[in-house]
């Protein structure tokens, strides 16, 4: 059984510590993964402003986001401007790549994207695309072959905006197959690899799911015939719930689950007809996500 092993790395911190963390997690069963890098500045703390939403709010207390996060990530950006994660930790991109793992362009500005992705024009969008591509390129040595929304914020402008890349395929939905996304009656070229199961923080805390429990439900959610595409984080798993992950690794395998880097589905051909990506939201997630339109979404209930 196969899974495809997304990893978002969405701050400097997750860069600095997580990643390297999660590398030799991976390499201890020669896993390779896919690695999403926001490479432009960390000004994540900026979304404490969103804690005047209520549904943000609750999520931040049900998953003590302080000690999941880090005050560091919680705060950075807030009262000066944060750090440039490509040019301070490019050495651990470039790492990341020559072990094997697949690198994609994750963000210019994480927060700037999934707090104003309504409110910019194409020509925006490309400008921060093109940003994020340029630096990749000049850590790795190569154009990045993939990208993925951050927070799944993803709109048909955005779809339009990265069809200009050449980008093998994006990761920027929620859905259950491979499939090529149409805008305005337009089947674009790039394939859409979503997303297909919750992630860490839209599950704890809610219908009994808990630390202990966790890596279990988790598994339980995992099938041999469908498409199974998990996103961790390098801030969480690779972090404070690194030795959680460790232990799901090593149950996983011992079943037979076999993780793979997200191209390597692509090559498989699990690909189907085209969708339109339409907005929903989900259970345990603050606002709207893109997702895979005609088809169910797993929230981990069912």
């Amino acid at each position: 059984m196969q899974v495809g092993l997304r990893i978002d790395v969405d701050t400097f911190r997750g860069t600095k510590y997580g990643v390297p963390n999660l590398c030799r997690v991976l390499a201890g069963h020669s896993i390779r993964a896919t690695f999403f890098f926001c490479v432009g500045p960390d000004n994540m703390g900026r979304h404490l402003w969103r804690l005047l939403r209520p549904a943000f709010l609750w999520k931040m207390l049900r998953t003590k986001a302080a000690s999941l996060y880090g005050w560091d990530i919680l705060l950075r950006g807030t009262f000066w401007p944060g750090p440039v994660i490509g040019e301070r930790l490019g050495d651990i991109i470039r790492s990341t790549a020559d072990a094997g793992h697949g690198v994609g362009l994750h963000a210019w500005d994480h927060h700037a994207w999934q707090a104003g992705i309504d409110k910019v024009d194409g020509a925006a969008i490309h400008c921060s695309l093109e940003r994020g591509v340029e630096i990749l390129t000049r850590i790795t040595g190569c154009p990045p072959a993939c990208s993925a929304a951050p927070g799944w914020k993803c709109n048909d402008l955005v779809l339009e905006e990265k069809a200009k890349f050449p980008f093998r395929y994006n990761s920027d939905c929620r859905g259950e197959s491979i499939f090529r996304p149409v805008v305005n009656g337009v089947e674009l070229p790039q394939p859409q690899i979503p997303v297909t199961l919750p992630t860490y923080d839209e599950l704890v805390g809610r219908s009994g799911v808990t630390d202990a429990n966790y890596n279990d439900y988790m598994l339980s959610l995992l099938g041999p015939t469908k498409l199974n595409v998990l996103t961790i984080h390098a801030e969480v798993e690779g972090i404070v719930c690194l030795e959680m992950f460790r232990e799901f690794v090593n149950k996983a395998v011992s079943k037979g689950v076999s993780f793979v880097p997200l191209e390597t589905l692509l090559q498989n051909r699990l690909e189907t007809g085209p969708a339109a990506i339409i907005r929903r939201e989900l259970p345990g997630r603050e606002g709207w996500v893109a997702c895979q339109g005609n088809v169910g979404v797993d929230d981990g209930r069912n």
